[in-house]
């Protein structure tokens, strides 16, 4: 839908301005906590800093909103309704400091000035976490590595939709990988390869990929657990 489009176009600016020398602010309801990873991922692979500020709202300021909200619909008729506010509040996914892509997580309350300077310290004074290796680019050399690539991603989906066809609803165990596969077990084998047609372009696209083949098993693993959960 709408909002859908909205966060991607969002995450694709934001994509284009991260660098270690500029300060981006995504300030948007933020409110899915995969996309808040997505964003974590691209900060990740930019090399830089990042923070999550979590604008917050005690019980009370939170109904005070709501019937402002309500007050200022039924005088003007504007399309937030409480009903709509609420729907709204339900959905939202918490940040939470234990979720490595939430941290540093900074909450203030509306009535509260924000700690600038723990901020401050947090963007330019840390050391910016290592890239996955899935995010990181990855150049093609071999002439035919495109064919072992094929291969192996192809055997890794045959792999999980083998343990899905007798009932593994579970992590599958992926031995060349040295991991599990982690998809969600409603995922499809059509869906599967789409990811997988996917990480298949990402590879063709970048030119500092590995050529060294058994490392694409793990990469491709974990490419498959980022992005079937996220998605």
């Amino acid at each position: 839908g709408k909002e859908k489009q909205i966060r991607a176009s969002l995450k694709s600016e934001v994509m284009k301005l991260l660098s270690k020398t500029t300060l981006v602010i995504l300030d948007g309801t933020n409110y899915i906590k995969g996309y808040r990873y997505e964003i974590f991922c691209a900060s990740k692979s930019a090399r830089t800093t990042q923070c999550t500020l979590y604008c917050a709202l005690t019980a009370e300021q939170r109904q005070q909103r709501r019937e402002a909200i309500i007050s200022k619909t039924i005088a003007t008729g504007a399309e937030l309704d409480g009903e709509t506010f609420d729907a709204l509040c339900q959905r939202y996914e918490e940040p939470q400091d234990n979720n490595r892509w939430d941290r540093p997580l900074f909450t203030v309350y509306a009535d509260e000035e924000p700690d600038l300077a723990q901020i401050s310290k947090a963007l330019f004074e840390q050391t910016p976490l290592p890239p996955n290796l899935a995010t990181q680019n990855m150049p093609l050399s071999a002439t035919n590595f495109l064919f072992e690539l094929d291969k192996c991603t192809q055997t890794i989906i045959d792999q999980i939709a083998a343990a899905r066809k007798i009932g593994l609803e579970g992590p599958v165990e992926i031995p060349q990988a040295g991991m599990r596969a982690e998809v969600p077990p409603s995922m499809s084998v059509a869906q599967l390869n789409r990811h997988r047609r996917q990480f298949l372009n990402y590879v063709k696209m970048h030119t500092n990929v590995s050529s060294d083949i058994s490392k694409i098993p793990s990469i491709f693993v974990q490419f498959l657990n980022t992005n079937t959960n996220n998605s």
